[in-house]
């Protein structure tokens, strides 16, 4: 098993600002579509920044589904990043007709209310199934919010107009719905905290 760390590069993610967060903590990674990489992966990071639809025909063309469901399943360590949450699910109210990874059961809702998509800072509130995250202020950019059928994998949630989930933790799986890349120093202690225990 490698030591790197390896983000995901599927053509629709913020990658240079996930990079620049892991060299600040001296973070070995690489940024890779390799389907071998992501094998020999010691962790995963899978960045969010796109249409649900474009990142599932993305991973579909560079053939990289099986092997992101493979590494997962395997207990390999993942994080799933904004749309990186969003497409471990079944669908989503952004692309209707695309199947999601269905990794988790539950879909992807739009918000219908208030200014659409929330952008700026937002307050989380960690719920019990929590190892990473503080009740701290997070940078969102996001029109969707995921809705999962087994509420006992939510880690936090934030408000916008209504209570969404804002992360969830199951097993070697953490996704957040925020950019903790963005989020100064609480996305720093986030991601401190994953490295170290993942």
């Amino acid at each position: 098993m490698s030591n790197n760390t390896v983000i995901v590069d599927y053509n629709a993610g913020n990658l240079k600002s996930i990079a620049n967060m892991l060299d600040y903590l001296g973070e070995t990674y690489i940024i890779s579509s390799s389907k071998s990489d992501i094998k020999n992966a010691k962790r995963i990071i899978f960045p969010g920044q796109g249409h649900f639809k474009q990142a599932i025909e993305n991973l579909d063309k560079k053939k990289l589904i099986e092997p992101i469901k493979t590494a997962i399943s395997d207990g390999k360590p993942f994080l799933g990043i904004c749309l990186g949450l969003q497409i471990l699910f079944e669908k989503s109210e952004e692309a209707p007709a695309f199947e999601g990874l269905s990794i988790l059961e539950g879909s992807v809702k739009k918000f219908k209310q208030g200014k659409v998509p929330q952008i700026g800072w937002n307050k989380i509130s960690t719920t019990s199934n929590n190892n990473y995250l503080k009740n701290d202020f997070f940078y969102f950019v996001n029109s969707y919010y995921v809705e999962p059928k087994n509420k006992n994998i939510i880690s936090s949630t934030a408000k916008y107009n209504i209570e969404f989930c804002s992360s969830i933790q199951k097993e070697n799986l953490t996704a957040v719905q925020f950019h903790p890349e963005k989020s100064s120093t609480a996305g720093m202690d986030f991601f401190k905290l994953w490295i170290t225990k993942s």
